[in-house]
């Protein structure tokens, strides 16, 4: 059983911006690491970079949504 939704151009999406997010506020950009922004910004790019390295975003599951290509 494939469970994966993410396609490819989704999935390198997610990896770049996720970074972006982890990336600015460690480098004190919009906000400081240990700031409520920093927080929520380096989680949220850790959920983006994690569901893109495993091809599936439990929240697409949800609503039925997949950017994957039938195969």
């Amino acid at each position: 059983m494939n469970i994966a939704n993410v396609g490819s151009a989704d999935r390198l999406a997610r990896i770049i911006l996720g970074a972006i997010f982890v990336a600015l506020p460690l480098l004190g950009i919009l906000a400081t690491a240990s700031s409520t922004l920093g927080m929520v910004l380096m989680i949220a790019g850790a959920v983006l970079i994690v569901t893109g390295f495993v091809s599936f975003c439990p929240l697409y599951r949800i609503i039925g949504a997949s950017t994957r290509s039938a195969e």
